[in-house]
């Protein structure tokens, strides 16, 4: 499909359509589109921007579904972005809170917006028809459409989990909580929780994370207190988790392997704030920014690198590390429902890629870890090829490697800990500990 320009004048639903046709038919990730648009709107209005265009991702094949029974036949070329404009018409008449005649008229006049003047009459007809004929009240006997996922993750979902698969389902198309890990060198859970009661700010707290507090409703992330001193870091329960399995020392050189945005770097640091070296490593230089940014506010020192962690070569000082967290390039799929649009972005043969790529980089940074050292495997997949059967055949095939079992129930036939996402409000996660024999 060729490229969409951004409408010239900005239009909350020409835009929104214009954020899910990138998505849809040109690949980009919702973060990508949704910051170009909304550096020309308010705050108020970015957050619907926001919502709308990743509700359309959730429930997407049913909206699809909707508009193949009302359209005679699809539109092509530069007039493709009205199917989406009214992908957004029937989500805003079914999911949301706008009203029946703004979710209809808005939605017919932002085809101007979208150089399709002509097509108002069309996506006016379409929007009256679905309300005539109240499909939005009619049930649709198809579970993969109702699941709001694409043919494959569902299968995937279901050859995975079995009896829990729609469990899985459901959670996976659920809203996600935000959680913040509090910086402990800087304040303590008691202190920050303390600022947040007189601020007003709604939180729960887990009885499985030290230093995790959980907002129960949306929050200006950066108008909380302490935010510019560097009281807190964003990052979900599951992810928390990572520094907690690897068990940072003092005087110890660790890797941090995939580090961006930098959650896990940060709370590396916290654990263990007298460890000698660490060092953050990713690949993408925008994504590093973010890393020395996150890092600067938390008030922590680490070394930061751009490199491909399959060939060390480019970056490694030639000492090995006591520690690594390999934060694996992975699928994503445990954190669909904090992200709508992986479902649709990743493709089914994408996961035998991903796998092949983890291994790689997996062999590679088993050569960089000392004997007796520990590498913890990290993904925020939901797929066994990435996780379970990655590590199972990686013990396999490394005599000098072992596994060090993170709960009770692991065995080298089922390595590793599985989170489904929703499991204690956490977002889907693996973790395996292994360890390099001494010898």
């Amino acid at each position: 499909m060729k490229p969409l320009p951004l409408p010239k004048q900005k239009n909350l639903r020409a835009d929104c359509a214009w954020v899910i046709y990138q998505i849809l038919e040109q690949g980009k990730s919702s973060r990508e589109c949704l910051e170009r648009v909304q550096r020309r709107h308010n705050a108020r209005d970015n957050a619907w921007l926001q919502e709308m265009s990743l509700g359309v991702m959730r429930r997407l094949p049913l909206l699809q579904h909707w508009l193949r029974s009302l359209l005679d036949r699809p539109l092509k070329g530069n007039k493709k972005v009205i199917e989406h404009l009214i992908l957004l018409g029937l989500y805003q008449l079914s999911f949301s809170r706008v009203s029946n005649h703004a979710a209809v008229g808005e939605t017919v006049a932002a085809a101007s917006y979208l150089n399709a003047t002509g097509l108002k009459g069309l996506v006016n007809a379409v929007l009256r028809n679905f309300q005539r004929e109240n499909l939005a009240d009619k049930p649709v006997d198809d579970a993969i459409i109702n699941s709001g996922l694409p043919k494959w993750l569902f299968k995937a979902i279901e050859n995975a989990y079995g009896d829990d698969a729609e469990q899985v389902r459901n959670e996976t198309n659920a809203m996600a909580p935000i959680w913040l890990r509090v910086n402990k060198l800087q304040t303590s859970l008691a202190a920050f929780t303390q600022a947040l009661d007189k601020a007003g700010v709604e939180y729960t707290l887990s009885a499985n994370h030290a230093d995790a507090v959980i907002l129960t409703k949306r929050e200006d992330i950066t108008a909380l207190p302490g935010f510019e001193k560097g009281y807190f870091a964003v990052q979900d329960g599951a992810a928390q988790l990572a520094a907690h399995y690897l068990k940072p020392q003092a005087n110890e050189r660790i890797l941090d392997c995939c580090a961006a945005p930098g959650g896990k770097t940060g709370h590396i640091v916290e654990s263990a704030p007298d460890t000698q070296y660490v060092l953050a490593l990713d690949a993408d230089a925008t994504r590093l920014k973010r890393v020395e940014e996150n890092m600067t506010r938390l008030k922590h020192t680490v070394d930061i690198k751009q490199g491909d962690a399959a060939n060390p070569d480019t970056w490694w000082d030639g000492k090995p590390f006591d520690r690594i967290l390999l934060d694996a390039p992975c699928s994503a799929t445990g954190v669909i429902r904090r992200h709508p649009d992986i479902r649709w972005l990743r493709k089914a043969n994408d996961i035998d890629n991903l796998a092949q790529l983890q291994r790689r980089i997996l062999d590679t940074l088993w050569g960089l870890l000392k004997p007796g050292g520990t590498l913890l495997y990290a993904t925020c997949s939901i797929l066994p090829k990435e996780n379970m059967a990655q590590i199972q055949q990686f013990l396999a095939d490394t005599p000098d490697a072992s596994l060090s079992p993170i709960v009770k129930t692991e065995t080298v036939d089922k390595p590793g800990r599985q989170i489904t996402p929703g499991e204690q409000q956490m977002d889907g996660f693996y973790y395996a500990r292994l360890v390099k024999s001494a010898d």
